[in-house]
Order: structure tokens, then C-alpha cells, then sequence
């Protein structure tokens, strides 16, 4: 079948009555929790998966990929108007779009930010639609070894592109690593790990862990935190001039490129795209002393590349079963929860669900479009809520979510350890989400480790005979030896603190 053919497929799915309601829902649910700082997609992603059970996969998807790029949307409002990024990838929005407001531009930010994530939106969905099947097809030349090295690159380029220092993101994804081993072995299912604990004896639940390292953490992290700010600017003008369109749309295009490249790579993410478009933004700008005095380029670019690194990192995750951070792993633990295994053979064997999946996308975006530029009063008054009621009403939830899973006491336990766990990560200055994309790839590492060693009867050289898996296993090796070096070490740490 042909792109068009796949593609109307995918529309014949996407505009049912059902999925079309549903993407409202994940887009104005992504666009609420990115105006509201301090709660993100992971945690709403986290606590809204019980409630998806009882959805058909496809309508299940479509709404939580709704909102992930959602949030990157709203996530703009509050960084313009209060300086308060509602997501970690508008952070870089605040620098220039908060300065654009203060000189009563902000409705032009605010305009460029929607459009320009409306056209990253679209081509990240184009990319997907032809990206992703020869991706497959390259991926059904894969074998235990290629999954084992393919993983294991995975998790170097997110220990790599995580936030703070080297030794913590690797000891935090090793911890994520040895949780995904605990219950029963997969060839002699004896208990492991479980010390005595009947409830672990399958393992420990992926929501628990999710709800309580991104609901529970953030709230005690947000607990810590002074009540929102008011408002900084009034909106004004909402079209911006034919000179900022000038300005703003060469970048919007640099940045929605640079997004889709990113968004494809092992750690790669939405906030990766938007800190990389601004720093090349700066770069080539002829004047770069505009930058953070209220240059358009340095919204558009940004807000463009974090949309299109948002959307593109669903590729390597529905072609290869491969996520590429930690919000694609919690996809991917939901799409496995419905009983739909990421891999080579997704596209083949669930054609309806995948391409339904991407069209909504270009669905979402233009509701997004529709969502943001009228109702931006409405999101405005948003900010106003107190805080005091939504972290009550958050524990509440992903209690009820937890406990609806196994009606398990237990479980809500672990949840709120997890919690602990996660604030106490933060507070010492290491990223939870390397020990997410751990928990997700290690049964998954051991399992394809194990099954090629068993058919090499235990040559472990086999590793390194195969030329792809040499290869991915090389690259994980260079990245490992690039960390070492201090000149790259340096780097980094520049960038990251940039």
C-alpha cells in the first residue's frame, strides 16, 4: 500500500466520531497542564493511564499523544506572559518571549509560538509518515543481538543527554535497571528480588513507578515553591507584522528541521530541540546581541523545534519498540499494557492503529491551532487558579488511579515510596527519567542478551560478529569514551548550564 493509501487508512481511523472527540480531549488537557507549571505530560500522561484501560488502543493513543505535543503549546503562554515555563522545553521561550511581552508585544509571541508550532506539527507528521516504514523495514532485519545493542545505545545517549553530572544519570538508570529485575525469572520463573513479598512476585507495576516518580515528586517539589507570579504584560495585538513574519519564519523552518534530526536519536527530546534551535539561532544571527532583549527568532525557532522533537520521537518507539526518553517509554509501557507491542512488525500487523495514530496527529496540531489562538484569555485566567487546591486534588487522583489498577493497598504504597524517591533524586540533583527508561529497557535487554546468548550456546562474541550490532555497540562505546574525555566533559556541562 501506498503513503496515500496509508494515509487515508489512517484519516478513515482518525475522524471517527470516538477518536475525534478524544484528540480534543489530549489536546486541551495537553494544553491546560503546559499553562500550569509544576505538572507536565509525564505526570498527567501517568495519572490519566488507568482511566484508559477501558478505551479501544487507538483511541487510548491518540489522546495521550495529544497530550505530550499539547503541552508544548501551552507550555509557551506562561513562559511569555510571567516568565514561568509551563514545560521543561519552554524554558528557553522565557528569554526572548518574556521580553517580548514586557514591551507590549506579547500577543505577537504568543501568535508566532501557535503558528510555529502548528507548521513544525505538520511536517514532524509528514517526517513520521515517511520515516517510519522504511525504518521498519530495516528493523525487521534485527535480531536478539541488534535489539541488545540497539537498547544499549539507547541508554548511553540518555545517560549522555541527561541533565547534571555523568556519574549520577548512570547510577540512576543502573537502579532503574536492577528494579526492572525484580519478580519472577523469565526461563525458570523462580522469584527474585522479591524478598518475600507476594505483590512483587510479577514485578513492580510501570504506573506505580511513573505516578509516583513524576506525580508524587513534582507535587512535593511544587509544595516547595511560592505561589504563582502575577501577570507581567498585557496581551495586545495578537497577529504579529509583516517584519516579524519576515523574521520569525526562516527560523520556525531551521528549528522544525533541527526538532525532527533530534527528536529521532537515542535521548533525544523535546527540550533538547528547543535549546539546540536557540543556540544555532544565536549562532548565525547577524546581530546576536538582539537575543533575550526580545528577538522573534528566538521564540519561533524554539517553539517550532520543540513540537517537531516531540512528534518525531514517537518514530524510533512505534518502528523499533526503542524509546527515546522517558515520556516515550511511558507511551510505550501504555501501548504494551493494551496489549500492543512496539517493534519492526507494528506497522504490518496493527496498520489501522499506527497510521490512525499519525494522522490524529496532524489533527491535534491544527485543533491546537484552533484551541490556543482564541481561547488565550481563557488560559490566562488559568494561571489564577491557587495551587493550595491542585496538589490535593493530584495526590487524590493518582491514588484513585493506582489502587484501580489491582485494587492493591500495596501498591499505593509503593507509589508514594516512589514519590519519596523522586524528590529525594531532585533534591540531589539527578534526573528521574534515565531510571524510567531503564525499568522499560532492562527486562527487555535481558531478554534479548539471554536469548542470543542461547543460540550462540553462549559465544558472546556473537555481539560483535553481526556488523549492525558491532556498529551499535561501537557507537555506544564512543559515546562512553566521549563522556570520559574532560574537554567533552566541559562541553557539556556548558551547554547544560547555558
Amino acid at each position: 500500500m501506498d503513503l496515500f493509501g496509508n494515509l487515508a487508512l489512517g484519516f478513515s481511523v482518525a475522524v471517527t466520531p470516538t477518536n475525534l472527540l478524544f484528540c480534543l480531549l489530549g489536546a486541551l488537557v495537553g494544553t491546560l497542564i503546559g499553562v500550569l507549571p509544576g505538572i507536565g505530560p509525564l505526570a498527567t500522561i501517568s495519572m490519566l493511564l488507568p482511566l484508559t484501560y477501558h478505551f479501544a488502543p487507538v483511541t487510548a493513543l491518540i489522546m495521550l499523544a495529544g497530550i505530550y505535543y499539547g503541552a508544548q503549546y501551552g507550555g509557551s503562554t506562561t513562559a511569555i506572559l510571567v516568565k514561568l515555563p509551563g514545560e521543561t522545553s519552554s524554558v528557553v521561550t522565557t528569554l526572548d518571549g518574556h521580553q517580548m511581552a514586557l514591551q507590549g508585544r506579547a500577543g505577537a509571541a504568543l501568535a508566532i509560538a501557535a503558528l510555529g508550532s502548528f507548521f513544525a506539527g505538520s511536517v514532524a507528521t509528514l517526517f513520521i509518515a515517511l520515516a517510519s516504514p522504511p525504518l521498519a523495514r530495516l528493523g525487521l532485519q534485527f535480531q536478539a543481538p541488534e535489539y541488545f545493542a540497539l537498547m544499549a545505545l539507547g541508554l548511553v545517549g540518555a545517560v549522555v543527554l541527561a541533565h547534571g553530572a555523568i556519574d549520577k544519570a548512570i547510577g540512576v538508570t543502573l537502579l532503574g535497571l536492577l528494579l526492572g529485575l525484580i519478580g519472577s525469572d523469565v526461563n525458570s520463573g523462580t522469584e527474585r528480588f522479591t524478598f518475600g513479598v507476594p505483590q512483587l512476585a510479577d514485578g513492580i507495576g510501570f504506573v506505580v513507578i511513573a505516578m509516583g516518580l513524576f506525580g508524587v515528586a513534582d507535587i512535593l517539589v511544587n509544595l516547595e515553591k511560592s505561589e504563582m507570579p502575577r501577570l507581567a504584560a498585557v496581551i495586545g495585538r495578537l497577529w504579529p507584522s509583516r517584519e516579524e513574519f519576515r523574521q520569525a519564519a526562516p527560523a520556525s523552518v531551521r528549528g522544525t528541521v533541527l526538532g525532527s534530526l533530534l527528536g529521532v536519536l537515542p535521548g533525544g527530546s523535546a527540550a533538547l530541540a528547543a535549546f539546540s534551535s536557540y543556540a544555532l539561532e544565536k549562532k548565525i544571527a547577524r546581530e546576536p546581541e538582539r537575543f533575550g532583549r526580545g528577538a522573534i527568532e528566538g521564540v519561533a525557532g524554539p517553539e517550532s523545534a520543540n513540537n517537531a522533537g516531540a512528534q518525531a520521537s514517537f518514530i524510533p518507539m512505534l518502528t523499533l519498540g526503542i524509546p527515546a526518553n522517558a515520556l516515550m517509554a511511558l507511551m510505550m509501557g501504555a501501548m504494551q499494557i493494551f496489549g500492543v507491542a512496539p517493534s519492526p512488525r507494528f506497522i504490518a500487523e496493527q496498520p489501522a492503529l499506527f497510521w490512525g495514530v499519525v494522522c490524529s496527529m496532524w489533527i491535534g496540531n491544527l485543533m491546537l491551532l484552533v484551541i490556543n489562538l482564541p481561547l488565550i484569555g481563557l488560559w490566562v485566567q488559568m494561571l489564577r487558579l491557587p495551587y493550595r487546591l491542585l496538589h490535593p486534588t493530584i495526590l487524590l487522583l493518582c491514588c484513585i488511579g493506582v489502587y484501580s489498577l489491582n485494587s492493591s493497598a500495596i501498591e499505593v504504597m509503593f507509589m508514594l515510596v516512589f514519590g519519596a524517591l523522586g524528590y529525594l533524586l531532585l533534591k540531589f540533583g539527578c534526573e528521574p527519567a534515565p531510571l524510567l527508561l531503564g525499568f522499560v529497557l532492562g527486562p527487555l535487554m535481558e531478554e534479548n542478551l539471554r536469548r542470543a546468548l542461547l543460540v550462540s550456546r553462549g559465544n558472546p562474541w556473537v555481539f560483535l560478529e553481526r556488523p549492525i550490532s558491532a556498529a551499535l555497540l561501537a557507537a555506544a562505546a564512543l559515546l562512553l569514551i566521549a563522556v570520559i574525555l574532560p574537554s567533552f566533559r566541559r562541553t557539556r556541562a556548558q551547554a547544560f548550564q547555558e
